[in-house]
């Protein structure tokens, strides 16, 4: 299986868990889960548009620079905050905090640190390597 497949079926299935965290806005929405509402619609919209960014990564494969091992640290530093920013919204979600900032509860500080480790710093590595790419390929130059 290529690594343009796997992270095809990486957006795939992000995007199907996002579709279906939609289903849980409608019962937080109603009342049936015990959830904020506007964090459960941030968790949604964070899968996919999570699911976007592995699907982007995947069609610009043969654009990159980077040999097989560089495409790969590309594909995974890509697929790790793009599913940790949907779990981790959505858990944030039930325990009604925002977490972006640190101090207040231990809940408040335990989400804002997995937010920065897991989300934000590898965001931002993965979103500069990613731009950083693009450019004449070594594979294509033999």
């Amino acid at each position: 299986m290529t690594l343009a497949h796997r992270l095809g079926q990486a957006a795939a299935l992000l995007f199907l868990l996002g579709l279906l965290t939609g289903g849980a806005l409608a019962s937080a929405m109603t009342g049936g889960l015990d959830a904020d509402v506007s964090t459960v619609v941030a968790a949604h919209l964070n899968a996919l548009l999570g699911a976007f960014w592995i699907a982007a990564v995947a069609a610009s494969l043969p654009l990159m620079r980077y040999g097989d091992v560089g495409l790969s640290r590309l594909a995974l530093a890509t697929v790790v905050p793009a599913y940790a920013n949907w779990l981790i919204t959505l858990v944030k979600a039930f325990l009604r905090v925002a977490g972006v900032s640190a101090g207040g509860s231990s809940a408040n500080n335990a989400v804002f640190a997995a937010l920065s480790v897991a989300v934000v710093v590898p965001s931002l590595v993965a979103a500069t390597a990613w731009f950083l790419g693009f450019g004449p390929s070594k594979r294509a130059a033999g």
